[in-house]
């Protein structure tokens, strides 16, 4: 089947790491795809080697006119048959480049619930005009359904993402140096968090370090590591208060801010154990890799990583917000390596399956072929 996949901008994100594994494994799944991108980012390369055809456009505009003919070109010149989407712009650009072929199908994924009123208007034009749109969770399909204002018994469906395992194989070149580069001592347990810090403190990394001073006077060897970056005013306001509080209460020489990182599949490979603290996901990304790379993970009671975690029959779970709480399921972790060694392999077999990139492919294959996106 002949795909066209177009994303806005090539920056290092959700949709964009898995646009990209999705090129790199297309080929092996059956899928003819061409990849096209209306701005550039970090990872332009990685797609223009990822083995799916790549074509660099460019958008001059909100509602670019030119770059609608050249996607009106493209689509004809590699006889494509679905263009699937995943922000509103591009989604916009490609609903004017086939308005009035029925040869080609329309796809428009979701990956957030809110969004701001000028992408909300227009989804809300789009969405009825896709021959399917995606949501990447139940959760999330709720969401837009109950918050959202989408009509989502009519033309939505769940695709849920997909993660590359052998991507973080490949990347994983240097487990032990996230260790060497903190200097901990041999035997140290090393948890830890990857996320970036948002202004409205979605990821809570706050709660983390309000858990850490009980684990830390339990348990002397332990060590935390945040990885992820601070961009604007309120982010790093976040990141600061996270900073504070651990230097308020004397545990700064063993909680780590590593800022951004790109060797994720490293500092996953570093891990005795992961946590995430998230108030608001759409999918759980971070948490299916940590699953994958085989490190037992902690995560908060929200919906969309209760879904991944199979109600957290694949993952301990505390209640969102509550430090006491996850401190003590991190102690009961920490305290029972047996357990740990149980739930990550079993949350890696989980994962495998349900969500490796081969499953999420054979999906999206399977909405594409059916009559009027119905799988």
């Amino acid at each position: 089947m002949r795909v066209l996949h177009l994303l806005d901008s090539l920056n290092r994100g959700g949709a964009e790491t898995l646009a990209l594994d999705v090129c790199r494994n297309a080929r092996t799944a059956g899928l003819d795809l061409t990849f096209a991108a209306t701005g550039g980012g970090e990872l332009e390369d990685d797609f223009r080697s990822s083995g799916a055809h790549f074509v660099r456009l460019s958008r001059r505009a909100p509602l670019d006119l030119k770059l609608t003919g050249q996607l009106r070109q493209l689509i004809r010149e590699r006889a494509v048959e679905v263009v699937h989407c995943h922000q509103a712009v591009e989604a916009l650009h490609a609903y004017l480049a086939t308005r009035g072929n029925p040869r080609v199908r329309r796809v428009l994924s979701f990956h957030l619930c809110a969004a701001d009123t000028k992408n909300r208007l227009a989804l809300k034009f789009l969405a009825p005009r896709m021959d399917a749109n995606v949501a990447v969770s139940q959760d999330l399909l709720a969401c837009l359904d109950a918050e959202g204002g989408f009509a989502t018994a009519k033309n939505f469906h769940v695709v849920y993402n997909g993660v590359d395992a052998a991507r973080l194989r490949r990347a994983a070149t240097g487990a032990g140096d996230l260790r060497r580069e903190l200097k901990l001592p041999e035997g140290d347990l090393l948890l830890g968090m990857i996320g970036n810090f948002y202004p409205d403190a979605r990821k809570d990394q706050l709660t983390v370090c309000r858990a850490l001073p009980a684990v830390f006077r339990r348990v002397s060897n332990a060590h935390f590591a945040f990885a992820g970056g601070h961009t604007g005013e309120g982010a790093t306001r976040i990141y600061q208060e996270c900073v504070d509080y651990c230097r308020e209460q004397g545990i700064a020489d063993r909680v780590h801010f590593l800022g951004l990182r790109a060797d994720v599949a490293d500092v996953l490979g570093a891990l005795d154990i992961f946590v995430f603290s998230s108030r608001k996901d759409s999918f759980g990304v971070a948490v299916v890799e940590a699953m994958l790379a085989g490190v037992p993970a902690v995560v908060s009671d929200i919906g969309a990583l209760l879904e991944v975690t199979d109600g957290g029959e694949y993952a301990a779970v505390f209640r969102t917000g509550d430090a006491d709480d996850l401190a003590r399921r991190l102690f009961e972790l920490v305290e029972d390596r047996a357990r740990r060694v149980r739930l990550a392999d079993a949350a890696r077999r989980w994962a495998a399956a349900e969500f490796g990139i081969e499953t999420h492919i054979a999906n999206l294959l399977k909405l594409y072929k059916s009559p009027a996106g119905v799988p």
